[in-house]
């Protein structure tokens, strides 16, 4: 991947592309009931004691109208579900079933194969210091009058 004068947002979004890709075609060769992209952004940002709506948009970055038809969508095919938040009664929390446990141990070695195989055609340095970089704490974006 060249950075060709792109920046790096659009190479960030290009590095997602290409791991979300390699993801759902390896999912869908394990006979893994078809998700797309959002729903793999669903798994990703969802904690194992349940997360609502309203949060997993906010860390997906979507409206909630979109997060929520990924989760139901989820739900249909049996991978998610939808508990009452012992903490307050007018909220819900999704969490992933006993199948969506399974798939996403699954996805979660795809992904460690995915970045050996990138690790192998750029160099495991560069992966380890592509990953260290972006654990680095970025603080706050600046404003237009910061």
């Amino acid at each position: 991947m060249g950075a060709g004068g792109r920046n790096l947002p659009q190479l960030l979004g290009a590095a997602r592309r290409w791991f979300d890709e390699g993801l759902l075609a390896a999912l869908e060769a394990e006979d893994v009931d078809p998700v797309t992209a959002t729903q793999l952004n669903v798994f990703a940002v969802l904690d194992e004691q349940g997360t609502t709506v309203a949060e997993l948009a906010r860390r997906m970055g979507v409206t909630r109208q979109t997060a929520h038809q990924a989760v139901h969508s989820l739900i249909a095919v049996g991978l998610l579900e939808q508990n009452p938040d012992p903490v307050s009664a007018r909220r819900r929390l999704i969490l992933r079933t006993a199948k969506g446990r399974i798939v996403h141990e699954r996805a979660e070695a795809m992904v460690g194969q995915l970045e050996r195989t990138l690790a192998a055609r750029i160099g495991e340095e560069a992966v380890a210091a592509l990953k260290a970089t972006l654990e680095e704490p970025w603080g706050a974006p600046e404003g237009p009058h910061s």
